[in-house]
C-alpha cells in the first residue's frame, strides 16, 4: 500500500528520478511498513496484557470469598505487573504512530518539492524556446500586415473613371455661386402690403364690442317684477266669525 501511495513498484522508484531519490523512497516505504507491523504487534500484546488483568482481578476476587489472602495478594501482584506492562506498550505505540505519521509527511513533502522543481524546469524549458528577438520579429510582421492592409483599402476608396477627373474646389466655387444667385433672388423679391380693407375690422371691432357689452350689464341688474302685489285681505269682523263658528257646528 506504502509502495503505491509513494510510486514505488518493483523496487525501483515510480517518478524516473535520480538512483539516490529512488533509494530514498525506498528506504522510507520500507520504514512506514515496518512501523506498520510494530504497531499491529503492540495491539496485539496490547489486547493479550487486557486479558491478563481481567483474569487476574477475577482470582483475586475469588480468593478473597474463599479467605485465601495470600492466593488474593499473588493475583493482585500479577495484576500490578501485567497494568505496568500495558503502560509501556501503550506509550510504544504512540510512539510507532508519531514516528509513522512523520515519515508519511517527510515523503509527501520531498514528493510535493519534487513535483514543483519538475514544474520549474519545463517552464525553464519552455521560455528558452521563446526568444524576446522572436516576438519581437512577430509583432513587427502582424504591423506590417496591418500597413499593408490600410494601404490597399485607401487604394480602393480611391475615385476612378470620370469621377476621379472632377475638381473639387470648382465644384465647391459653383456651389457658392448658386448660394449668392439665390439670396440675390430673395432680397429682391416685394414684400406684399396688406390693403385697408383687410384692416377695417380691427377698427370695426370696439364698436360692435359697444352692444354686446350694454346687453351684458343691462343681463347683470336685478329683474323688475311684472305683476302688481296682490291686494291686503281686510280683516274678518266679529259676526262673520260668529257666523262661520255657527257654520261649522252645524256642519258637525
Amino acid at each position: 500500500m506504502f509502495k503505491k501511495l509513494f510510486g514505488q513498484g518493483s523496487g525501483q522508484g515510480g517518478g524516473g528520478g535520480p538512483a539516490n531519490s529512488a533509494n530514498s523512497t525506498g528506504r522510507t516505504v520500507d520504514a512506514i511498513q515496518k512501523l506498520g507491523e510494530t504497531e499491529e504487534l503492540l495491539i496485539k500484546r496490547r489486547s493479550l496484557l487486557e486479558k491478563k488483568i481481567a483474569l487476574e482481578l477475577a482470582k483475586a476476587k475469588e480468593y478473597t470469598k474463599a479467605q485465601n489472602k495470600r492466593a488474593a495478594l499473588m493475583a493482585l501482584k500479577k495484576k500490578k505487573m501485567y497494568e505496568a506492562q500495558l503502560e509501556q506498550v501503550e506509550n510504544n505505540i504512540l510512539r510507532v504512530n508519531e514516528q509513522q505519521m512523520m515519515l508519511e509527511n517527510q515523503r509527501t513533502t520531498v514528493e510535493t518539492v519534487s513535483a514543483l522543481r519538475n514544474a520549474a524546469q519545463a517552464s525553464k524549458a519552455t521560455m528558452s524556446e521563446m526568444k524576446i528577438n522572436d516576438v519581437d520579429q512577430v509583432l513587427d510582421e502582424i504591423n506590417e500586415q496591418t500597413d499593408q492592409m490600410q494601404q490597399i483599402q485607401d487604394a480602393m476608396a480611391q475615385p476612378i473613371g470620370a469621377a476621379a477627373d472632377l475638381d473639387e474646389d470648382e465644384l465647391l466655387g459653383e456651389l457658392e455661386t448658386l448660394e449668392s444667385e439665390q439670396l440675390d433672388s430673395e432680397l429682391l423679391e416685394p414684400q406684399p402690403v396688406p390693403s385697408a380693407r383687410m384692416q377695417a375690422p380691427a377698427h370695426a371691432a370696439p364698436a360692435q364690442a359697444a352692444p354686446a357689452r350694454a346687453q351684458a350689464q343691462a343681463q347683470a341688474l336685478p329683474s323688475v317684477p311684472q305683476s302688481r302685489p296682490a291686494a291686503a285681505r281686510p280683516a274678518k269682523t266679529a259676526e262673520e266669525e260668529e257666523l262661520e263658528a255657527l257654520e261649522k257646528e252645524m256642519a258637525a
